[in-house]
């Protein structure tokens, strides 16, 4: 039976981010993988952690799937607090990285080359205000020809460092201002069957 952990790292701000939405694609997300015999686990950022557990749940899971809204261009800053805790400990154990990759004696390895996850996947499944149109344009103005996984390859490296591979993501766009939210939950299944 493979393994997934569905990491929550939705921050609660009244009025303007409830969760809902984010708590509904982490469901889509389980249930779908559920379907397809994994085990799933499920980390709440904002309700609490222990770090060991967490490293310990990074070494279980064949595949890690980061639920998230998206606020200010990332990730809320309990993400970011949650990912410097968890791999620091994965790293200073020795479980996560063997170093950077690079060694005196062997100057052609890489940097980013000494992870040990390899084998395992990563994937982002994010809540957007800005629309689909956005992304991938040259003449869009604020990240013009970027993808969305261009614009978020600063989350995805330090997955990528650790060796793990990492899948496209998925993004519900425009979901203040021109929901689709019954199509995007159809999409994620759609992404979850074609890249799981």
């Amino acid at each position: 039976m493979k393994k997934a952990l569905i990491i929550h790292a939705h921050q609660l701000y009244e009025g303007i981010s409830t969760g809902g939405l984010n708590q509904a694609m982490a469901g889509v997300i389980h249930e779908a993988l559920e379907s397809r015999d994994f085990e799933v686990r499920h980390t709440l950022i904002a309700q609490g952690y222990d770090i060991e557990t967490e490293v310990q749940n990074h070494l279980w899971a064949d595949v890690i799937i980061l639920q998230t809204p998206v606020y200010w261009f990332g990730t809320p800053w309990i993400y970011k607090k949650y990912v410097d805790e968890v791999f620091t400990a994965g790293m200073v154990k020795g479980l996560f990285i063997t170093g950077d990759g690079r060694t005196r004696e062997d100057a052609s390895r890489q940097y980013g080359s000494g992870g040990l996850l390899q084998g395992r996947k990563y994937m982002m499944s994010l809540t957007w205000n800005a629309p689909a149109t956005a992304f991938s344009d040259a003449h869009q103005t604020l990240f013009g020809d970027r993808s969305v996984d261009d614009v978020f390859i600063l989350n995805t490296a330090n997955y990528k460092f650790c060796g793990m591979e990492i899948l496209p993501s998925f993004s519900s766009h425009d979901v203040l201002k021109a929901p689709t939210i019954e199509n995007d939950m159809a999409r994620l299944r759609r992404h979850l069957a074609d890249h799981l």
